[in-house]
Formats: structure tokens, C-alpha cells, sequence
């Protein structure tokens, strides 16, 4: 039997973490068809998808940042100047973002986080499905993972 010696390390070191991820894609590529398949495509990498609303003056009002992958959008962030609340333009900026998603990029669905003083019932009004709950995360806080699918092309 050969033993071998190991050691823990818990320093912050960018270049392992590269060849980490760098290893788990691989691992994940060899071991799933559905990743496997990914490679080579246009969905194999995560394109930014931003979407912002400015003011007359040019300042921003609100924005939506997110991503699309493998025909998904993640939303990351999505936020309205307290100010221009009750306008529409949080509504206004998810749906150009899920058009966008769904005609221009192929999407068929969306998924974001949203803790539970920010948003679920929002996101609920216009059309999304809570797929989990997470208690007490943070402490003192709920977050929730919400799903939505897109009509074929962004139809509405």
C-alpha cells in the first residue's frame, strides 16, 4: 500500500483556482453529454446581457446585469433608483432583457436569486416560479431561487 503525505493550505491563490475550474470543466465535459455537447457552440460560454434605463439627464435610473449560458439568463442584478420606483421600469427592464434572452439568443428560460426583502413577489407577478428557499441566509434573511420560462422567440 502506498501512503501518501498531504497538506491543507488555506491561502487565497488565483492561479490554482483557475487550474481548479480549468479541471473541473474538464471532469464535468468528460463525465456529462449535455456539457460534452455544449462544447463548440455559441451557448458554451456565458455572454453578458445588460439592460439600462437612464434618465433624460443621463443618469442611470435602474439597470438589469446578467448573463446567458447554454439557453439560460441568469439574472445577477436588477435594481431601480428609489426615486423612479413605481414607474414600471423594473417590469420594463426584465421583460427587454427576457426578449432579448429568448429572440436574439436562443433562451427558453430565466433564473435569479432574490432575498426577501428585495423582490419574490415581483418577480412572482410577472410570471416566475419559486424553485427554492433558502432560511436564514444569511442569518435573519430568506433567499429565494426563481425560475421563469420563455415563450419561443420572445413572443409575448
Amino acid at each position: 500500500m502506498v501512503r501518501h503525505m498531504f497538506r491543507l493550505e488555506t491561502e487565497v491563490d488565483k492561479t490554482r483556482r483557475d487550474l481548479l475550474r480549468s479541471r473541473l470543466l474538464e471532469s464535468n465535459t468528460a463525465t456529462s453529454p449535455v456539457l460534452r455537447a455544449l462544447r463548440g457552440t455559441p451557448d458554451e460560454r456565458e455572454r453578458p446581457l445588460h439592460v439600462w434605463v437612464l434618465t433624460e439627464g443621463g443618469e442611470m435610473a435602474g439597470g438589469l446585469v446578467g448573463h446567458t449560458w447554454a439557453s439560460w439568463l441568469h439574472v445577477t442584478y436588477l435594481w431601480v433608483d428609489e426615486r423612479c420606483r413605481g414607474a414600471g421600469l423594473g417590469g420594463r427592464l426584465l421583460a427587454e432583457a427576457e426578449r432579448i434572452a429568448a429572440a436574439e439568443r436562443g433562451c427558453a428560460a430565466v433564473r435569479l436569486e432574490t432575498w426577501d426583502f428585495q423582490a419574490p413577489d415581483f418577480y412572482r407577478g410577472k410570471g416566475y416560479e419559486v424553485v427554492c428557499v433558502i432560511p436564514d441566509y444569511p442569518p435573519g434573511l430568506t433567499e429565494y431561487t426563481l425560475v421563469k420560462r420563455l415563450a419561443p422567440g420572445g413572443q409575448r
